[in-house]
């Protein structure tokens, strides 16, 4: 166990297995809060992102370096250890790092682990008090537990795609790997349960358990009233691009010079919106005075309101309708997102000096804000098995001659 900091999870320490997206945002979540993360890679060439590039960072003479922006976005406040896991002497080093740590996550291939003796079942009795995640495509178990997933498929399969993009159009994945960063959420969500269970078990560190993680299930869970819509209704939430399906406005308008969000939520809300767009009959109107009547006869309203909308600036309507209280947005691009006053106020682009490329970085904030144990930036994302050496002389109290050992026999890098 670690010593205790001033952060929320400053006592913990976190074997980090995963790599990609999934994994790595949990943990770079829980580095956040102040847990220590080793993150164990693949000697030579780490984390696949590493190379999904361009873009790459670049070092004070502009060249490229081999950290792409992909693993930059979820890799800061982690220790990079490079091990290779297919050698005897690999596993062991692993076991015993589990030994010292409280979380193992790991996002292979189900049972692909279980070959080096690092699954939970193989664990489970040497470290009882390990808290182990797994991550995949499907789940340990079902039909296909054994197949490989991507956050494409997940998206494909768990209903996101068939409700996203415009109606007559083809079915349309997020635009950022979504299924992938809800299982990281979801992740981080289940681990804080286990930690908080283990207080009460076994005796010593307490008895930890295994959380079994799909992409595909987090993906149909984070469905919510599209899923219970089909749950309730036994019929589909029908595909309406920017638009809800069971609130009307709520969607994209076109202005004079661009777009603009507008969310009404309720009907005193589309009073206001009525009464400001010159149409307080519409408040009156059986038709559209409520909600289920809008959403029934929306194909007669819509198209009444985008009119009125298209005859302004996206600046005036969101000016004007944020004096009535009516919910309204632009539809900003990263540069525009990042640079808002909202959000440099909220320190949501941060900036880290990073040693793989001699300079600053900047990286995308946490959206944590603790009162009393704020999040912490403590290490840029790390070149691959840039803290083998450190680890394995801190943790494992290894001397300097096994450590030079371990790395010609290109077991530890």
């Amino acid at each position: 166990m670690k010593k205790k900091s001033n952060t929320a999870l400053g006592d913990l320490r976190v074997l980090d297995l995963s790599r990609v997206l999934a994994g790595p945002s949990c943990t770079q979540i829980l580095g956040d809060m102040g847990a220590q993360i080793i993150k164990v890679e693949k000697p030579g060439t780490g984390d696949d992102t590493r190379k999904w590039g361009p873009p790459y960072a670049r070092d004070k003479d502009g060249n490229e370096t081999t950290e792409s922006a992909y693993y930059l976005s979820a890799n800061r406040n982690k220790q990079s250890i490079a091990i290779d896991i297919t050698q005897k002497k690999g596993q062991e080093l692993v076991k015993e790092l589990a030994t010292h740590c409280d979380i193992l996550i790991e996002n292979f291939k189900t049972g692909s682990l279980a070959r080096y003796g690092l699954d939970y079942a193989s664990l489970k009795q040497s470290h009882p008090h390990l808290i182990y995640c797994s991550i995949t495509g499907f789940g340990q178990t079902g039909p296909l537990a054994s197949e490989p997933g991507y956050d494409f498929l997940a998206q494909a399969m768990g209903g996101l795609m068939a409700i996203t993009g415009a109606p007559n159009g083809e079915p349309m994945k997020a635009g950022v790997a979504l299924s992938d960063i809800l299982t990281g959420l979801y992740a981080a969500t289940g681990i804080l349960g286990a930690l908080h269970a283990r207080k009460s078990t076994g005796t010593g560190k307490g008895t930890g358990q295994h959380i079994d993680l799909s992409l595909v299930d987090c993906t149909m869970a984070a469905m919510t009233n599209i899923a219970q819509y089909y749950l309730t209704s036994g019929a589909l939430a029908p595909r309406l691009g920017n638009a809800h399906s069971t609130i009307v406005p709520y969607q994209v308008f076109d202005s004079t010079d661009g777009h603009v969000i507008i969310a009404v939520g309720n009907d005193t809300q589309f009073a206001r919106f009525a009464a400001f767009l010159g149409h307080e009959d519409w408040a009156d109107n059986p038709d559209y005075a409520t909600n289920p009547a809008r959403v029934k006869n929306r194909a007669a309203l819509v198209p009444q309101i985008a009119a009125i909308i298209a005859t302004q600036t996206t600046s005036y309507w969101i000016e004007a309708l944020e004096d009535i209280n009516i919910p309204v947005a632009p539809v900003q691009d990263m540069a525009a997102a990042l640079n808002h006053p909202q959000s440099v106020a909220r320190n949501m682009k941060i900036t880290m000096d990073h040693a793989p490329s001699g300079q600053a970085v900047d990286l995308v904030g946490s959206p944590l804000k603790l009162s009393d144990t704020p999040v912490s930036y403590r290490r840029a994302p790390p070149s691959c098995g840039q803290d083998t050496h450190d680890v394995l002389r801190e943790i494992l109290n290894l001397d300097e001659e096994t450590i030079a050992r371990l790395k010609a026999q290109r077991i530890a890098l």
